[in-house]
């Protein structure tokens, strides 16, 4: 029998099938041990075949092939091949996403224990540690023998000659949230929901956009249309933005399905991620939930997949290869025959348009569960709170209903979209910014641990005692983070139990869990966060959301800068008043006529998308034109450089054969020069349509260099 291999080596030199002898049985998808060269390496069985093309004296045979059922199913070979094909990337890179990546290396694997339990009464004489276990297994049941021989020792060994206790060596599975409970789970859906539902399984179409506003109970619907995949003999996948949001959606899963949900995010040891692989693999979990990634998961006949939020950037992949999630999403869907879900109360400008032009099903809920109002929003012009002489973070009308709030024994949330105490240090002498050595971008003042921090790279450096640049001493931080707010906050409300939810808080897979738990459970009054505290969190008892630097994002130099403000807002707000009480919502910005902030506050998202649609028409932007980026990375300025010409010669012979293709074609800098010590440029293209992109594709791959990366991207997510 000859194997068809990929060897497990993500090289263009080394991207191709490979004919190996096999003496035991292979399936397509099996992991196995090869020479390779002079030494030996992993790969994974692509075809199972009886003869080759090449000679039978030339070909090795294979050392090992992994027991068991294959590591990777037929349908994500045959995805594994498309997603190499679509972003010209080696084979074997586009293998490893359906693995879990210390699985793949070897450095985890399956978990075996041994319990003990109890056989039968045997005669024991004059041994009372043996009388003792036997009564203790009687009383408690099956034991962990380790457990057992720590407490009685030897008499548990004595105990089994005798047959008094029976060993059983079993396989352990990894819980990642072993302690979470399961709660009974409502399955009533009011009539808009059952609308909805029946709405997305009646539509021809495989694509359905589930347009509802914060509150609407888009989730209950998710859950029903799990539930009717999982009758019908299929499986699901559930797809969230944040890891924050993972722990709360499993926590409804297990609720409503049981062990029948596993999870799958990079916030998890390698075991238990192993563990809920192994589980979704082999079947006994037919529902994965997680992040990006999980739309890999290794589930077969796969019955509605559903991307939450699906406007959110962070479905974009910014390492290779460079995969949008939907694209993937939408390659099972139609490979599966199933329903994809998009869900979210401010669809991306894209995904709306493609609804409203019937190219997906459009489904909409405008209200919420109960009839419940939406929180009234109050615009708060901050310009006047400076020259009243407020310096502070907080307006006096904020300060005043986050006061009436505690007192009335609500809770709030205040959202602001930076970490850390400080944005910037810098020097008032001399104007010197502290900057990363590695990054082009300034470092971030960390309080709590009294350090500069760089968010690109993870880089500390000692917080400044004097100007490197003068020697001056008049040292000033600029800007306010969450850490700032926190400390404000305690010295106006000192009695009031804060949380703070941002990346420097939520270490850990249950980091994100943890902090929620509390303050859902009232362990605290106020929650202060960052973009992690926006979306999907349902704290009844939250009357007060604060947005205190809503122009932040308004002014970024991306095309989204609109869109991605609305959306925050939008959703941020949406964390008010989803209880019995009214929520209110103080929105405070320096430029309060500004017609995105005014749509927001409306909740207007059809008068926001008329003005963004027509204004993206006007200029030729996305959906109506295509940003391709072909970007050059080095941590040599001159080597980046010289691959940048490279590139760009190859791209100029492209633009000068189909200029009508190109309504912009520049080579430069990437707005942030250089990111962990690598330089960074790019060729920025917008072009009329997708007609040219395999062809630039074609020409980037061509472009190798020893000493700098070259890469491609579609509508980036983060053109900075």
């Amino acid at each position: 029998m000859i194997c068809e291999v990929i060897v497990d080596i993500a090289h263009s030199e080394v991207d191709k099938i490979f004919d190996y002898v096999c003496d035991v049985p292979a399936e397509a998808g099996a992991r196995v041990d090869v020479p390779f060269g002079r030494s030996a390496a992993t790969g994974f069985v692509m075809r199972v075949k009886e003869t080759s093309g090449y000679p039978a004296e030339k070909l090795k045979k294979i050392y090992r092939v992994e027991q068991g059922t294959p590591a990777i199913n037929a349908e994500c070979l045959s995805l594994a091949r498309a997603i190499a094909r679509r972003y010209r990337v080696p084979l074997a890179l586009s293998l490893r996403l359906f693995l879990p990546p210390e699985m793949r290396r070897g450095k985890v694997s399956e978990t075996y224990r041994t319990f003990a339990r109890f056989s039968e009464d045997v005669l024991i004489k004059n041994a009372p540690q043996q009388a003792a276990c036997l009564a203790y297994l009687k009383e408690h049941g099956e034991t962990d023998a380790a457990r057992l021989r720590e407490q009685f020792g030897s008499a548990v060994n004595a105990l089994v000659k005798k047959g008094g206790i029976l060993l059983e060596k079993r396989r352990v599975l990894r819980d990642p949230y072993k302690g979470m409970e399961d709660r009974a789970a409502e399955h009533v859906l009011t009539s808009a929901q059952q609308r909805a539902v029946r709405a997305v399984e009646g539509t021809e179409k495989t694509v359905t956009l589930l347009h509802g506003v914060t509150g609407s109970g888009k989730t209950e619907v998710y859950l029903t249309l799990i539930a009717d995949a999982l009758k019908a003999g299929r499986t699901a996948i559930f797809l969230v933005p944040e890891i924050s949001l993972t722990p709360q959606m499993l926590s409804q899963l297990r609720a409503r399905f049981g062990s029948a949900a596993a999870i799958l995010h990079s916030g998890l040891s390698a075991g238990e991620r192993f563990d809920e692989w192994q589980r979704l693999r082999e079947g006994s979990a037919r529902i994965a939930i997680g992040a990006r990634s999980a739309v890999f998961a290794p589930v077969e006949n796969v019955g509605v997949i559903v991307i939450d939020e699906e406007h959110d950037g962070s479905y974009s992949s910014e390492t290779a290869p460079r995969y949008n999630t939907f694209d993937i999403a939408l390659l099972r869907a139609t490979h599966n025959g199933c329903k994809l879900v998009l869900g979210s109360a401010t669809p991306a400008v894209e995904t709306y348009k493609r609804a409203l032009d019937g190219e997906f099903a459009l489904v909409r809920m405008p209200d919420r569960v109960n009839a419940r109002p939406l929180p009234d929003v109050t615009l708060v012009d901050m310009r006047r709170e400076v020259k009243r002489g407020n310096p502070s973070p907080f307006s006096a009308a904020l300060r005043e209903r986050l006061a009436a709030t505690l007192a009335e024994g609500q809770q709030a949330i205040l959202f602001l979209n930076r970490r850390g105490y400080s944005q910037t240090v810098l020097c008032r002498d001399c104007g010197y910014t502290a900057k990363c050595e590695q990054c082009d971008v300034s470092l971030t003042y960390h309080s709590e641990e009294n350090c500069l921090k760089c968010h690109y790279c993870g880089a500390r450096y000692k917080m400044l005692e004097a100007c490197p640049a003068c020697g001056g001493r008049h040292i000033y931080y600029a800007g306010t983070g969450t850490q700032r707010v926190v400390g404000e906050l305690k010295k106006l409300y000192p009695s009031a139990r804060i949380l703070r939810m941002d990346n420097d808080t939520t270490n850990g897979k249950e980091g994100h869990y943890r902090i929620l738990k509390q303050f859902s459970e009232r362990q605290a009054d106020i929650l202060v966060g960052t973009q992690m505290v926006a979306k999907g969190h349902d704290f009844p008892l939250v009357t007060l959301v604060g947005i205190l630097d809503a122009d932040m994002s308004l002014h970024f130099p991306d095309y989204r800068s609109n869109e991605r403000t609305f959306q925050l807002v939008t959703q941020v707000a949406g964390r008010s008043g989803r209880g019995k009480e009214r929520g209110d919502v103080i929105l405070q910005t320096y430029d309060p006529d500004n017609a995105i902030l005014r749509f927001a506050a409306a909740y207007d998202y059809e008068g926001f998308y008329r003005h963004e649609v027509n204004m993206r028409a006007a200029t030729m932007f996305p959906p109506f034109a295509l940003i391709v980026r072909v970007m050059v990375s080095s941590a040599d300025d001159k080597a980046a450089l010289e691959a940048l010409r490279g590139v760009y010669g190859a791209l100029q012979e492209l633009y000068a054969q189909h200029p009508e293709e190109f309504l912009f074609f520049n080579r430069m800098h990437a707005p942030i020069k250089r990111i962990q010590g690598k330089y960074r440029y790019q060729v920025l293209m917008r072009l009329v349509s997708k007609s040219l992109l395999e062809r630039i594709y074609d020409a980037a791959s061509a472009q190798t260099f020893r000493d700098a990366l070259v890469w491609v991207e579609e509508n980036p997510s983060n053109l900075s």
